[in-house]
């Protein structure tokens, strides 16, 4: 799914959500990304491998429950990198061809897992993801287009470790919660299909994640994010 060039008429993204699996960046961020939809700002998601094989799931079930996520989403912009899902790793070649797409779409945020996982895939996908951004401002290469650095990179909470994170900042998502719940619920096949119906279900476990963030925030929903540079405020009038 590309739809940049003929729905957006630009080529200049503000936030590029980089996500090693389809339902990561949903599972991640969906409410802040539906959030900044709503708010004009125009968003994508890059996909780094398909996610297949799952017990449940195909390459085709895969694409089709991605798609019914975007829409949910109201997203414009979504690509797979087509990179091996189980093997994900920072090669050359992988930092070569995401450095290309970044200096396509041109991103003035990126965002990428968590950098600690228990998910080597998820690991993998962020080590890349900074190199890339790293790469995409060089000059003599034989990569395409112009050279281009995202001005910030940022990170999501997508992760399979159990620990008490601290995040940096939480979003307010109480609002884009139905849109984060649909584009979850559309990945039948990881989250619905054979799961255990004892409460707490998988599903329940997301809700009450988002209800957690949303109650340090005095918020009902929220999602978490954390940065490994100091946040820089022109005002303090936005602050919760």
């Amino acid at each position: 799914m590309d739809l940049l060039h003929s729905k957006i008429g630009l080529n200049v993204m503000d936030m590029l959500v980089i996500a090693p699996h389809p339902d990561d960046a949903e599972l991640g961020m969906g409410g802040t990304i539906a959030k900044m939809v709503g708010r004009g700002w125009t968003v994508g998601i890059l996909d780094l491998t398909d996610g297949e094989p799952t017990p449940y799931g195909s390459p085709e079930v895969r694409a089709r429950e991605t798609e019914a996520a975007t829409a949910a989403l109201g997203i414009q912009w979504r690509r797979n990198a087509g990179l091996p899902n189980r093997s994900l790793e920072p090669s050359l070649a992988a930092r070569a061809l995401i450095a290309g797409i970044l200096r396509e779409v041109r991103p003035r945020w990126v965002f990428a897992p968590y950098w600690e996982d228990a998910h080597p895939d998820h690991v993998a996908a962020t080590q890349l993801i900074e190199a890339a951004r790293f790469w995409a401002k060089l000059t003599k290469t034989d990569l395409p287009g112009q050279p281009f650095h995202p001005e910030r990179i940022y990170y999501y909470y997508c992760i399979h470790l159990r620990q008490a994170i601290q995040p940096a900042w939480i979003v307010d998502i109480s609002e884009q919660w139905e849109q984060k719940w649909a584009a979850i619920r559309a990945f039948e096949s990881q989250f619905i299909i054979n799961r255990p119906t004892d409460s707490p279900t998988l599903l329940e476990r997301f809700r009450d994640d988002a209800a957690y963030w949303g109650k340090l925030i005095q918020r009902r929903y929220g999602e978490p994010f954390a940065t490994r540079e100091p946040l820089a405020l022109s005002s303090l009038e936005h602050l919760l």
